[in-house]
Protein backbone atom coordinates (compact mmCIF):
# COMPACT_ATOMS: atom_id res chain seq x y z
CA UNK A 1 0.00 0.00 0.00
CA UNK A 2 1.36 3.71 -1.04
CA UNK A 3 -1.11 5.59 0.83
CA UNK A 4 -3.23 8.07 -0.02
CA UNK A 5 -4.71 11.87 0.60
CA UNK A 6 -8.29 11.81 1.13
CA UNK A 7 -10.26 15.12 0.68
CA UNK A 8 -13.39 15.97 2.05
CA UNK A 9 -15.28 19.08 2.81
CA UNK A 10 -17.74 19.97 5.53
CA UNK A 11 -19.18 22.99 4.23
CA UNK A 12 -17.07 25.87 3.71
CA UNK A 13 -14.02 23.56 5.33
CA UNK A 14 -12.23 20.94 3.07
CA UNK A 15 -9.87 18.56 4.42
CA UNK A 16 -7.03 17.47 3.51
CA UNK A 17 -6.01 13.85 5.14
CA UNK A 18 -2.19 12.53 4.09
CA UNK A 19 -3.56 8.95 5.13
CA UNK A 20 -0.62 6.19 5.25
CA UNK A 21 -0.18 5.92 9.12
CA UNK A 22 1.61 2.21 9.23
CA UNK A 23 4.57 4.59 7.69
CA UNK A 24 3.88 7.84 10.10
CA UNK A 25 2.23 9.46 6.75
CA UNK A 26 4.94 9.07 4.90
CA UNK A 27 4.34 10.72 0.71
CA UNK A 28 4.49 8.62 -1.62
CA UNK A 29 4.37 9.73 -5.67
CA UNK A 30 1.44 8.57 -5.89
CA UNK A 31 0.30 10.45 -2.84
CA UNK A 32 1.97 13.58 -4.63
CA UNK A 33 -0.14 13.08 -7.27
CA UNK A 34 -3.37 13.52 -5.39
CA UNK A 35 -2.13 16.08 -3.82
CA UNK A 36 -1.97 17.96 -6.89
CA UNK A 37 -5.46 16.54 -8.20
CA UNK A 38 -7.58 17.57 -5.05
CA UNK A 39 -5.28 21.13 -5.03
CA UNK A 40 -6.82 21.74 -8.63
CA UNK A 41 -9.97 20.77 -7.76
CA UNK A 42 -10.49 22.79 -4.44
CA UNK A 43 -9.22 25.79 -6.55
CA UNK A 44 -12.11 25.69 -8.61
CA UNK A 45 -14.31 25.40 -5.72
CA UNK A 46 -16.00 28.55 -4.77
CA UNK A 47 -17.97 27.16 -1.82
CA UNK A 48 -14.51 25.98 0.30
CA UNK A 49 -13.45 28.91 2.49
CA UNK A 50 -10.53 27.26 3.56
CA UNK A 51 -8.50 24.39 3.53
CA UNK A 52 -7.03 21.90 6.56
CA UNK A 53 -3.89 19.71 6.06
CA UNK A 54 -4.00 17.14 8.61
CA UNK A 55 -2.29 13.32 9.13
CA UNK A 56 -3.92 10.46 10.04
CA UNK A 57 -3.62 9.74 13.47
CA UNK A 58 -1.85 10.79 16.62
CA UNK A 59 1.99 10.63 15.51
CA UNK A 60 2.76 12.07 12.63
CA UNK A 61 1.62 15.36 10.75
CA UNK A 62 3.69 13.52 7.59
CA UNK A 63 7.18 12.23 8.49
CA UNK A 64 8.69 12.45 5.05
CA UNK A 65 8.98 10.83 1.31
CA UNK A 66 8.13 7.20 1.28
CA UNK A 67 11.80 5.67 1.51
CA UNK A 68 10.90 2.43 1.02
CA UNK A 69 10.20 3.76 -2.74
CA UNK A 70 13.58 5.17 -3.15
CA UNK A 71 14.83 2.47 -5.24
CA UNK A 72 12.76 2.44 -7.77
CA UNK A 73 11.20 6.14 -7.99
CA UNK A 74 14.37 8.30 -7.19
CA UNK A 75 17.43 6.23 -8.71
CA UNK A 76 18.26 6.74 -12.24
CA UNK A 77 17.91 10.47 -14.16
CA UNK A 78 14.54 9.79 -15.79
CA UNK A 79 12.99 8.57 -12.59
CA UNK A 80 14.45 11.40 -10.10
CA UNK A 81 12.97 13.86 -12.70
CA UNK A 82 9.71 12.45 -12.77
CA UNK A 83 9.22 12.25 -8.81
CA UNK A 84 10.82 15.93 -8.03
CA UNK A 85 8.58 17.14 -11.15
CA UNK A 86 5.34 15.36 -9.51
CA UNK A 87 6.54 17.11 -5.97
CA UNK A 88 6.95 20.57 -7.18
CA UNK A 89 3.77 20.45 -8.90
CA UNK A 90 1.81 19.37 -5.48
CA UNK A 91 3.85 22.04 -3.83
CA UNK A 92 2.73 24.70 -6.57
CA UNK A 93 -0.56 23.70 -6.54
CA UNK A 94 -0.90 24.22 -2.65
CA UNK A 95 1.21 27.23 -2.53
CA UNK A 96 -1.36 28.78 -5.39
CA UNK A 97 -4.59 27.56 -3.56
CA UNK A 98 -6.69 30.76 -3.11
CA UNK A 99 -8.13 30.07 0.44
CA UNK A 100 -6.09 30.22 3.65
CA UNK A 101 -5.22 26.80 4.66
CA UNK A 102 -4.06 25.63 7.65
CA UNK A 103 -1.66 22.78 8.34
CA UNK A 104 -2.87 21.02 11.55
CA UNK A 105 0.55 19.41 12.96
CA UNK A 106 0.81 16.92 15.62
CA UNK A 107 4.25 14.63 15.78
CA UNK A 108 6.10 14.03 13.38
CA UNK A 109 6.73 16.75 10.54
CA UNK A 110 9.75 15.92 8.91
CA UNK A 111 11.50 16.71 4.98
CA UNK A 112 8.49 16.44 2.77
CA UNK A 113 5.82 17.09 5.45
CA UNK A 114 7.64 20.39 6.39
CA UNK A 115 8.08 21.51 3.16
CA UNK A 116 4.21 21.01 2.71
CA UNK A 117 3.10 22.61 5.79
CA UNK A 118 5.77 25.81 4.80
CA UNK A 119 3.69 25.67 1.95
CA UNK A 120 0.16 26.40 4.09
CA UNK A 121 -0.53 30.42 5.62
CA UNK A 122 -0.60 29.01 9.18
CA UNK A 123 0.95 26.25 10.67
CA UNK A 124 -0.89 25.33 14.15
CA UNK A 125 1.49 22.84 15.84
CA UNK A 126 0.67 20.15 19.03
CA UNK A 127 3.02 20.46 21.80
CA UNK A 128 4.01 17.03 20.72
CA UNK A 129 5.24 18.31 16.91
CA UNK A 130 8.86 17.63 15.53
CA UNK A 131 10.28 19.25 12.76
CA UNK A 132 13.39 18.30 11.03
CA UNK A 133 14.88 18.48 7.24
CA UNK A 134 16.68 15.17 7.22
CA UNK A 135 18.05 15.80 3.84
CA UNK A 136 22.13 16.04 4.55
CA UNK A 137 21.29 12.12 6.41
CA UNK A 138 19.99 10.55 3.67
CA UNK A 139 22.21 12.17 0.94
CA UNK A 140 18.83 14.02 -0.49
CA UNK A 141 19.57 17.12 -2.96
CA UNK A 142 17.38 19.70 -1.68
CA UNK A 143 15.61 22.19 -3.93
CA UNK A 144 16.79 25.62 -4.26
CA UNK A 145 12.43 26.49 -4.69
CA UNK A 146 12.31 24.12 -1.50
CA UNK A 147 15.11 26.21 0.38
CA UNK A 148 13.70 29.77 -0.73
CA UNK A 149 10.60 29.36 0.84
CA UNK A 150 12.30 27.98 3.82
CA UNK A 151 14.64 30.67 4.31
CA UNK A 152 11.54 33.56 3.87
CA UNK A 153 10.18 32.43 6.62
CA UNK A 154 12.70 31.53 9.66
CA UNK A 155 15.82 33.33 7.75
CA UNK A 156 18.92 32.32 6.28
CA UNK A 157 20.66 31.43 9.35
CA UNK A 158 17.89 28.88 10.98
CA UNK A 159 17.44 27.43 7.34
CA UNK A 160 21.47 26.71 7.17
CA UNK A 161 21.44 25.31 10.82
CA UNK A 162 17.98 23.06 10.01
CA UNK A 163 19.74 21.69 6.47
CA UNK A 164 23.22 21.50 8.12
CA UNK A 165 22.56 19.75 11.39
CA UNK A 166 19.63 17.66 10.41
CA UNK A 167 18.25 18.12 13.99
CA UNK A 168 14.61 18.08 15.21
CA UNK A 169 13.61 21.41 16.39
CA UNK A 170 10.86 20.89 19.36
CA UNK A 171 7.50 22.81 18.76
CA UNK A 172 8.28 25.55 21.13
CA UNK A 173 11.95 26.23 19.30
CA UNK A 174 10.06 26.29 16.19
CA UNK A 175 7.18 28.52 17.25
CA UNK A 176 9.76 30.85 18.25
CA UNK A 177 12.11 30.06 14.81
CA UNK A 178 8.66 30.61 12.71
CA UNK A 179 8.38 27.44 11.59
CA UNK A 180 4.99 26.98 13.79
CA UNK A 181 2.41 29.85 14.02
CA UNK A 182 1.01 28.72 16.56
CA UNK A 183 1.49 26.27 19.88
CA UNK A 184 -1.17 24.51 21.76
CA UNK A 185 -1.43 21.84 24.43
CA UNK A 186 -1.64 18.65 22.93
CA UNK A 187 -4.74 17.67 24.58
CA UNK A 188 -6.26 21.33 23.06
CA UNK A 189 -4.88 21.45 19.65
CA UNK A 190 -7.87 19.16 17.88
CA UNK A 191 -10.26 21.44 19.09
CA UNK A 192 -7.51 24.62 18.22
CA UNK A 193 -7.40 23.68 14.54
CA UNK A 194 -11.29 23.44 14.35
CA UNK A 195 -12.13 26.91 16.15
CA UNK A 196 -9.55 28.62 14.08
CA UNK A 197 -10.70 27.41 10.35
CA UNK A 198 -14.47 27.88 11.93
CA UNK A 199 -13.66 31.53 12.36
CA UNK A 200 -11.64 31.66 9.15
CA UNK A 201 -14.76 29.92 7.38
CA UNK A 202 -17.26 32.81 9.22
CA UNK A 203 -15.17 35.37 7.29
CA UNK A 204 -15.69 37.39 4.45
CA UNK A 205 -14.86 35.31 1.53
CA UNK A 206 -13.90 38.11 -0.72
CA UNK A 207 -11.65 39.63 1.71
CA UNK A 208 -9.37 36.60 2.83
CA UNK A 209 -8.72 35.39 -0.76
CA UNK A 210 -7.77 39.43 -1.61
CA UNK A 211 -5.56 39.15 1.61
CA UNK A 212 -3.89 35.46 0.35
CA UNK A 213 -3.38 37.00 -3.26
CA UNK A 214 -1.29 40.18 -2.07
CA UNK A 215 0.65 37.85 0.39
CA UNK A 216 1.28 35.14 -2.44
CA UNK A 217 2.53 38.24 -4.47
CA UNK A 218 4.77 39.07 -1.26
CA UNK A 219 6.58 35.81 -2.03
CA UNK A 220 7.41 37.04 -6.06
CA UNK A 221 9.98 39.22 -7.41
CA UNK A 222 8.92 42.98 -7.20
CA UNK A 223 8.99 43.47 -11.22
CA UNK A 224 6.55 40.24 -11.38
CA UNK A 225 4.03 41.28 -8.96
CA UNK A 226 0.48 42.06 -10.30
CA UNK A 227 -0.51 45.20 -8.61
CA UNK A 228 -3.60 46.18 -11.03
CA UNK A 229 -4.88 42.88 -9.87
CA UNK A 230 -4.19 43.21 -6.19
CA UNK A 231 -6.10 46.56 -6.79
CA UNK A 232 -8.63 44.75 -8.31
CA UNK A 233 -9.28 42.34 -5.85
CA UNK A 234 -9.69 44.96 -2.70
CA UNK A 235 -12.39 46.77 -5.04
CA UNK A 236 -14.48 43.49 -5.59
CA UNK A 237 -14.38 43.62 -1.72
CA UNK A 238 -16.26 47.15 -1.30
CA UNK A 239 -18.58 46.60 -4.16
CA UNK A 240 -19.41 43.22 -2.96
CA UNK A 241 -23.20 42.16 -1.23
CA UNK A 242 -20.58 40.92 1.73
CA UNK A 243 -19.13 44.63 2.23
CA UNK A 244 -22.65 45.62 3.03
CA UNK A 245 -23.72 43.05 4.96
CA UNK A 246 -20.37 43.64 7.06
CA UNK A 247 -21.81 47.38 7.74
CA UNK A 248 -25.02 45.91 8.35
CA UNK A 249 -23.94 43.42 11.10
CA UNK A 250 -21.63 45.80 12.96
CA UNK A 251 -24.63 48.58 12.96
CA UNK A 252 -26.94 45.79 14.11
CA UNK A 253 -24.68 43.98 16.83
CA UNK A 254 -24.98 40.74 14.96
CA UNK A 255 -23.31 38.23 13.22
CA UNK A 256 -22.56 38.72 9.99
CA UNK A 257 -23.64 36.10 7.07
CA UNK A 258 -20.81 36.37 4.50
CA UNK A 259 -22.29 34.66 1.02
CA UNK A 260 -19.02 35.84 -1.28
CA UNK A 261 -20.34 38.16 -3.85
Amino acid sequence: MTGQVICAQDGPVARLTFDNPGKLNAVSLAMWEQLAQHCATLARDGAVRVVVLQGAGERAFVSGADISEFGEARTGEDAVARYNAAVATAEQALAALPMPTVAAIRGYCIGGGLSIALRCDLRIAAADARFAIPAARLGLGYGAEGIAVLARLVGPSVAAEMLFTARRFAAEEALRVGLASRVVPTEDWAGAVEETAATIAGNAPLTLRAAKAALQDLARPEAERDTERLAALVRACYGSDDYREGKAAFAEKRPPMFRGH
